[in-house]
């Protein structure tokens, strides 16, 4: 039996982080969600996650800063996704070298493609 794909969702927006919660787990992903990019530090201490959907204009910790910080981490490291609704997504998603970016609002199908190209179903 494989083991189930843990996702990191780090999003201010608690609708987002619900929303990808429910849609995520429905197809059979172990959802950790944080509100920011230290709430997401903190919380993959002990289980790291397999990909991370990351927004950027965040406070506390921003997305920027929180892919500085995990990036020094020991690995494993994850893939990260930028998910974010400012027109510069590709911009962001280059300065924190991330896998992937998806424009809010994103198509759950797409988002679910890129999932399963970075990290498998």
């Amino acid at each position: 039996m494989t083991p189930r794909r843990r996702v990191l969702v780090v999003d201010d927006d608690a609708s987002i982080r619900q929303f990808l919660r429910v849609a995520l787990t429905d197809r059979g992903y172990d959802v950790i969600a944080a509100e920011d990019g230290q709430a997401a530090l903190d919380a993959i201490q002990d289980n790291p996650p397999h990909i991370v959907l990351l927004d950027m204009r965040m406070p506390v910790m921003d997305g920027w800063a929180f892919a500085a910080v995990y990036r020094e981490r020991p690995e494993p490291r994850a893939p990260i996704v930028v998910l974010t609704a400012a027109r510069d997504a590709a911009q962001y998603a280059g300065e924190i070298q991330a896998a992937a970016f998806l424009a809010k609002p994103f198509d759950l199908r797409s988002l679910l493609r890129v999932i399963a190209e970075l990290v498998g179903s």
